[in-house]
């Protein structure tokens, strides 16, 4: 069987299944709409700890413990961990990593890191390299502002486009569909494809618009997943983006609908989602924790309990970095697609 359709669309025969998840987020995020749902809510977005970087750190790595414990594993059970983050060298996915001790492969795709390490997880487990992965992502509000945009100590104005970066770690775990996993959270939860993104710029260069920076690779991907498939948008429940917010979900649906795809019947964003419109974050939620924790706690269950048959989860990310910033660089951008099913079988 051909396993890559058109330029950049996969698909996987065997079926991986995603078999547990877990969710750790800060306070703010616990007192969202989805506060009930996620695993763990940390009352100190420091945990206790010297630095935000590293609470961080410790968030994903417990993410992962979580999501292994609840299958009855440990990390020298993976065959490999892949994770990621925001931060310079991905730090906080390189530590946790260091604690559990498991094979890793740092993935960077900034916001869609979640999403590109569920794609590359599906790939090994299909072409039976892994049987038993773990992908994870993080983010950190207090550690991202101070990398990317102004210390929190300067009390800067968010603009009208700003997105909040999410406190937050998800984490999944994939088995191979002939690897029996006892206690099994999810036992009808597959990914059976995905669109490898391109990187896609704009011209944006401001920092706190990036759901503008942002859009286009999402309607890229999207776009070439349905196109490269020969499929409209309402094959799917729902398409749900990472973490566009408000403003950059209006641009994607204007994007995908210039190429002939309308997608605002069946969209959702993670950034929409998250936080409630009292909670005053501007446009939404943004970071690699957004979409990591909202899928891990939200979206899976959701579609393990039928509310949704098949969804394509298409996070997307901003690579930029303080250095390219300074240098009057724009904002180039990528968005990775994953199809994520409910098995009858």
């Amino acid at each position: 069987m051909n396993k890559k359709i058109g330029k950049s669309s996969l698909v996987f025969p065997s079926k991986p299944k995603i078999v547990s998840t877990a969710a750790f987020v800060g306070p703010k995020e616990g007192e969202g709409p989805f506060g009930a749902v996620f695993d763990r809510i940390c009352k100190d977005d420091t945990l206790g700890l010297d630095s935000f970087e590293q609470a961080e750190s410790r968030m994903l790595e417990s993410a992962v413990r979580l999501a292994l414990d609840k299958i009855g594993k440990t990390p020298s059970d993976l065959d490999l961990f892949l994770g990621g983050d925001l931060l310079s060298q991905i730090i906080a996915a390189g530590f946790a990593a260091r604690e559990l001790g498991s094979p890793f492969l740092g993935m960077y795709g900034a916001c869609s890191t979640m999403a590109e390490s569920l794609l590359i997880a599906a790939m090994l487990t299909d072409g039976g390299f892994a049987k038993l992965s773990v992908c994870g992502a993080s983010s950190h509000f207090s550690s991202s502002e101070r990398e990317f945009r102004y210390p929190l100590e300067m009390g800067t104005q968010s603009p009208p486009t700003a997105q909040r970066t999410v406190t937050g770690a998800g984490a999944a775990a994939v088995a191979a569909r002939d690897r029996r996993i006892e206690g099994a959270v999810f036992d009808n939860i597959v990914i059976t494809g995905g669109t490898i993104g391109r990187v896609c710029d704009y011209g944006i260069t401001d920092a706190s618009n990036m759901g503008a920076a942002m859009a286009p690779a999402a309607a890229s991907t999207i776009c070439a997943h349905l196109a490269d498939n020969g499929l409209e948008p309402v094959y799917y429940d729902r398409i749900i983006t990472g973490d566009l917010g408000s403003f950059g979900s209006d641009m994607l649906c204007e994007l995908c609908g210039s190429r002939g795809f309308d997608i605002r019947g069946v969209h959702s964003d993670c950034g929409k989602l998250i936080y409630s419109s009292s909670q005053k974050v501007v446009c939404g939620g943004s970071g690699c924790g957004c979409c990591a924790s909202m899928l891990s706690s939200v979206l899976i269950p959701e579609i393990s309990r039928g509310s949704w048959k098949r969804v394509l989860f298409a996070a997307t990310g901003a690579l930029l970095s303080p250095l390219s910033s300074l240098q009057g660089e724009s904002i180039p951008s990528i968005a990775h697609a994953v199809v994520i099913e409910r098995s009858e079988a």
